[in-house]
C-alpha cells in the first residue's frame, strides 16, 4: 500500500450502520441514473457522473469465494475474490477494479448469485483503495462507465475530481517538466495535454525541425523521465500517453 492510500484502511464496507439504507428497494438513484444517461448519450462530462457518484447509493456485489466467472464481451474478467467475497475484475488494461451497480435488476444480470452490500459511492471507493484495486467499474455487463483512479481516490477523500486535461495544475505541471526535460531552446515548439486515444491524457509535444535521432532520442526519453517523477501527474492522471508533433 503507498502513501496515497494510507487514508483507506481498514474495512469501509463493515462501518455502515444496517438502519442507514433499512428502507432501500434496490432502485437505482434518481441523480445517477439521469448522468449515466447523459453521458452515454454524450450530452455530459463523466465528471458529471463522478459527482453524482458522491451523493448516491450503489450496490457493492459479494460472491462466494472461488466462484469464477468471464465477463470478456464487456472487456472484464472476474480475476480475484477477497476474503471479505468482494469481486475484483481485471479492466482491460490489466488493473483490478471494484465492480459497482446502480440497482439489484443490473447486478442481478452480471450474477444472479451475488449478494448486494449497499454502500454510498465515496465509501465503495475506499472499499476498493483498501483493496489495493484501482478502479471503479460501474454496472459491467450493461452501458459499463470505467471511474479512473484519481476520481476513486477523489470520492474516497470527499474531494471534488476533475479530469486531468481540464486540471490546471495537471497542464502546467507537464510544461513545466517538460521545459525541465529540453532546457535547450529553440527545440520545443508548443505542449499541449489533450485527451488520449488510450490513455487519459495525450501529451503533444511539437518539436522544431533540426533534431537528428540520437537527439530526439534523447529528448523522449528525458521527458518521459520527467513525466513520469512528477507527484501532481501521479496523483492526479490516470494513464499518460506522448505523441511527438514535428513544426
Amino acid at each position: 500500500m503507498t502513501d496515497h492510500e494510507d487514508w483507506a484502511q481498514g474495512d469501509p464496507l463493515k462501518e455502515i450502520p444496517a438502519s442507514v439504507f433499512a428502507d432501500d428497494d434496490g432502485s437505482a438513484d434518481a441523480h445517477l441514473a439521469q448522468s449515466l444517461i447523459r453521458f452515454s448519450r454524450g450530452k455530459a462530462p463523466l465528471a458529471e457522473v463522478v459527482d453524482s457518484l458522491a451523493y448516491a447509493r450503489v450496490l457493492v456485489p459479494v460472491v462466494a469465494e472461488g466462484e469464477e466467472r468471464v465477463v470478456g464481451k464487456h472487456g472484464v474478467e472476474q480475476d480475484h475474490v477477497a476474503s471479505t467475497g468482494v469481486v475484483a475484475l481485471q479492466a482491460p488494461d490489466g488493473r483490478m477494479a471494484l465492480p459497482i451497480f446502480t440497482d439489484v435488476d443490473a447486478m442481478r444480470a452480471w450474477n444472479a448469485d451475488a449478494r448486494p452490500i449497499p454502500a454510498e459511492g465515496p465509501r465503495a471507493a475506499l472499499a476498493a483503495v483498501a483493496e489495493g484495486w484501482s478502479v471503479l467499474i460501474l454496472n459491467p455487463g450493461m452501458e459499463t462507465v470505467l471511474i479512473p483512479r484519481p476520481a476513486v481516490w477523489a470520492l474516497g477523500k470527499g474531494e471534488p475530481w476533475r479530469p486531468a486535461v481540464v486540471d490546471g495544475a495537471v497542464v502546467a505541471e507537464v510544461r513545466d517538466a517538460i521545459a525541465d526535460a529540453i532546457p535547450v531552446a529553440g527545440v520545443v515548439r508548443a505542449v499541449d495535454a489533450l485527451p488520449g486515444r488510450g490513455a487519459e491524457v495525450a501529451v503533444v509535444l511539437s518539436l522544431e525541425p533540426g533534431l537528428d535521432r540520437a537527439g530526439l532520442d534523447d529528448a523522449v526519453r528525458n521527458v518521459h523521465e520527467a513525466l513520469a517523477a512528477s507527484a501532481v501527474i501521479a496523483d492526479r492522471v490516470d494513464s499518460l500517453e506522448l505523441r511527438l508533433a514535428t513544426a
